[in-house]
């Protein structure tokens, strides 16, 4: 059983979603409950105040980046093989603050990400333009990296994870055979490979199979479930950061994906 905690504690597992962040909480041996939040801080707000919360988000921004983004995503490829594409390259700081502006039509989407690349590339060695996929990320990411900035004690306790990342440990080191999503759209067979996993890791069967709540998806109920057994898994000291330890960036966050 992935989910046995430590007497008395809370973990969370939260995946982005449309509607904002959906959260899959267990606290000691009660069944799970899932929830959608509109705001991360909504989030931390409702659970104890010693709650574990593993995320499916990047925390950790470096002032400049490699090859392969920030170095957490390429220790976490190596071990992923054809799942690795899963796993996007975030750039340096800058880059993810360079449009903080709402957009109200896809050619201003396009055009700030044009300019947020060119920011990317500056700050790269060497020079690396931004994926439409991690752009899409950046407004959560900057949400997230506010929240923890401004509050310590909060950082200390939310943990970046990715589900590939998590579903690989799960499986004993070996990645998903199959893709969670084809050309976009959800794969059926890859769910079930990931439902499977996560009901013999002590995931209810209800949960997993049960419709996701308005303005989340299927796949980020599963991504929610994956990375709240890493987050059972650091509350009981056995869950293993990538790298090891994990780098810091200026404002002391954590850069590092835990499994």
């Amino acid at each position: 059983m992935s989910l046995v905690l430590p007497a008395g504690r809370t973990v969370a597992g939260v995946d982005g979603c449309k509607a904002g962040w959906i959260a899959i909480v267990q606290s000691g041996r009660q069944r799970p409950a899932v929830a959608v939040f509109s705001r991360f801080a909504a989030l931390a707000q409702s659970l104890p105040g010693d709650a574990v919360i593993a995320v499916d988000m990047p925390i950790g921004l470096p002032e400049r980046v490699g090859r392969a983004g920030r170095g957490p995503e390429k220790l976490v490829r190596a071990e992923l093989g054809e799942r690795q594409s899963a796993v996007f390259s975030i750039p340096a700081r800058a880059a993810v603050y360079a449009e903080t502006e709402p957009f109200t039509t896809l050619e201003a989407w396009y055009a700030a990400h044009r300019r947020a690349s060119a920011v990317a590339r500056a700050t790269s060695d060497p020079p690396r333009a931004v994926s439409i996929q991690a752009f899409a990320l950046f407004a959560k990411i900057r949400e997230l990296d506010m929240l923890l900035r401004s509050d310590p004690g909060l950082a200390e306790r939310v943990i970046e994870s990715h589900p590939e990342a998590a579903f690989w440990r799960l499986a004993g080191g070996s990645p998903m055979r199959l893709p969670k999503k084809i050309k976009g759209r959800v794969n059926p067979a890859g769910m079930a490979e990931r439902r499977a996993l996560l009901a013999r890791h002590g995931l209810p069967v209800a949960i997993l199979e049960a419709a996701p709540p308005a303005g989340a998806g299927a796949d980020d109920l599963l991504d929610a479930a994956a990375v709240l057994i890493v987050a059972a898994r650091f509350a009981r000291g056995e869950a293993v950061p990538f790298p090891d330890p994990p780098a810091r960036d200026r404002y002391g966050l954590p850069i590092a994906i835990w499994t």
